[in-house]
């Protein structure tokens, strides 16, 4: 069963000293098990490589890789998706974590219908771990046109099927590396399939770091339309309107 999981977690982790215990916790609880988890620490300057030391010990699905030099989230998460062995890669930043039934009804949600990417549902917490009763729901389909528009697929929700779509890696951008990813994976004509349950939580911080992130999100997101996609000028601003009206709406 270890030597092949079904299913590979992908985490990257930086400076999550005091989340990473909710997020491996979110794993372990599980009530699907065959599952490893591929934690790769990119060079955190805290306590977070003496926390996966204890908090890995005792579980061998539970793998560390500590980057020697701070290369970013997409960096971090390629080199985990090089060492996975599970046929399905899921995606659980070090902060975030997730309901015990997700891996158990997203399987059963992706073989039964025998999609090769598909989403979740899922709510904010506090950087406590509170409910900040704010769900953000999974549509039924997801094109690439629609994701332009709307970039509603919370990474944290995400699991591809490699058998279907082959490996794959993340662009090597500082941000929005998850968005340019699905973009490229949809743009072969596949469609991303919701399974519109909350099973997942994602954590923010306080009022101020959510409005900085809102905007580093909105210049990112443009970089991507136009370096990443190519998109021309028109093309891009009609999107991005889009995707502001939706980020509205998602907020309020």
């Amino acid at each position: 069963m270890l030597n092949h999981p079904l299913v590979s977690v992908i985490t990257p982790a930086y400076n999550a000293e005091q989340t990473i215990d909710a997020t491996i916790a979110s794993v372990i609880g599980q009530t699907f098990r065959d599952w490893e988890m591929i934690i790769v620490d990119d060079c955190s300057s805290d306590r977070t490589r003496a926390r996966l030391m204890n908090l890995t010990a005792s579980d061998p699905r539970i793998r560390t890789l500590f980057l020697e030099k701070n290369s970013g989230a997409a960096a971090a998460r390629n080199k985990a998706l090089d060492l996975a062995k599970g046929r399905y890669v899921a995606f659980l930043d070090s902060d975030d974590c997730w309901k015990k039934e997700k891996l158990e009804k997203q399987l059963k949600f992706m073989n039964d219908r025998h999609y090769a990417f598909t989403f979740t549902g899922y709510e904010y917490i506090s950087r406590e771990g509170e409910p900040l009763q704010k769900r953000v729901p999974a549509p039924q389909r997801v094109t690439y046109s629609d994701m332009l528009k709307n970039t509603i697929v919370g990474c944290l929700t995400v699991m591809i099927d490699r058998q279907q779509v082959g490996d794959f890696h993340m662009p090597d951008l500082r941000a929005r590396q998850d968005l340019a990813t699905w973009l490229a994976l949809l743009k072969e004509g596949r469609a991303a399939y919701g399974l519109n349950e909350t099973l997942a939580e994602y954590r923010v911080g306080g009022p101020e770091s959510i409005s900085r992130d809102k905007w580093k999100a909105a210049r990112k997101t443009w970089f991507v339309y136009r370096r990443m996609e190519k998109l021309p000028l028109w093309r891009s601003c009609w999107y991005f309107c889009n995707y502001a009206a939706n980020a509205v709406i998602k907020r309020f």
